[in-house]
């Protein structure tokens, strides 16, 4: 008996039809069940950064809580200069668009939207000096010019936010947001109106000290203010204790440094010797 073998024998083609239905795609209005996404090398994927919002002004005024505020400073990390605070309560109806962090602004950015946020909401500015920064400590100083800047709103608000982790010492509600530069448009605005207001400050600061160029570092320890400071000395606009200043001082002006006493050298002590006794070597002791 002859079987035939063709029936149970796959044709040779069989394979490549199999394929041909597992590679073709899906019918229309059906996706396929796994997606491959393919990321060219050596490229990295952007992440994208939400702008600030107004919802957690728009949830306390729905609470009956207006007006709020927010607060932020300028200028903590520089030599030289003052730190500058921004209090600012945003009109609900007219918020000017494109309000974000100072940081993800150009300097042209920033002074349309200081314009538009003066022309629309109250704003308050305050300044704490480096001399007041040299006396309290450039925290405590800081804190003392927010403080200031709240106080100083046309109108007293009920509910503050201010950027960072330390609340403020008011007689309302304060709120400590940290990041909250990015988070919270009314502090998003107060960044803007200290940011531009001290890079004025600044330039000015540099027509009355030429050779430092505060106008292009605003103060910041860039390489070019370091070699300012290393050749021409402090000037009264520097932050006395801030180390690149220090050294300059003693540098360049040794008599206003301090001596620190070190309290880790013991002081020789000189004993006085009232008589002396002569030993004779060859005496039996």
């Amino acid at each position: 008996m002859i079987r035939d073998k063709s029936a149970k024998t796959p044709a040779k083609d069989a394979p490549k039809k199999d394929a041909a239905k597992k590679a073709a795609p899906a019918k229309a209005g059906k996706a396929p069940a796994t997606k491959t996404t393919t990321v060219p090398a050596g490229k990295k994927g952007i992440i994208a950064v939400a702008p600030p919002s107004f919802r957690r002004e728009r949830a306390l005024i729905k609470r009956g809580v207006w007006p709020v505020a927010g607060c932020d400073e300028a200028g903590r990390g520089p030599l030289a200069g003052p730190v500058v605070a921004a209090a600012v309560i945003l009109d609900p109806d007219r918020i000017p668009r494109g309000i974000d962090d100072s940081k993800r602004l150009t300097a042209e950015e920033r002074e349309k939207l200081f314009d538009k946020i003066c022309a629309t909401a109250q704003v308050s500015v305050a300044v704490a000096s480096p001399s007041r920064i040299d006396r309290d400590n450039i925290l405590r100083a800081s804190l003392w010019a927010l403080k200031r800047a709240v106080v100083a709103l046309p109108e007293a608000p009920r509910h503050v936010f201010v950027d960072g982790r330390d609340r403020l010492d008011t007689e309302c509600d304060c709120e400590a947001v940290i990041g909250g530069d990015g988070i919270v448009l009314s502090i998003a605005a107060a960044s803007i109106i200290a940011k531009v207001t001290r890079d004025r400050l600044m330039c000015a600061l540099a027509q009355d000290c030429p050779g430092y160029g505060f106008e292009q570092h605003k103060g910041y320890a860039v390489p070019e203010h370091l070699d300012a400071l290393d050749r021409l000395g402090p000037s009264v606009h520097h932050r006395r204790f801030f180390a690149p200043v220090a050294a300059a001082r003693a540098k360049h002006m040794p008599w206003t440094v301090e001596p620190v006493q070190d309290l880790f050298t013991v002081p020789e002590v000189e004993v006085p010797v009232e008589a002396s006794v002569e030993i004779d070597a060859s005496a039996n002791l």
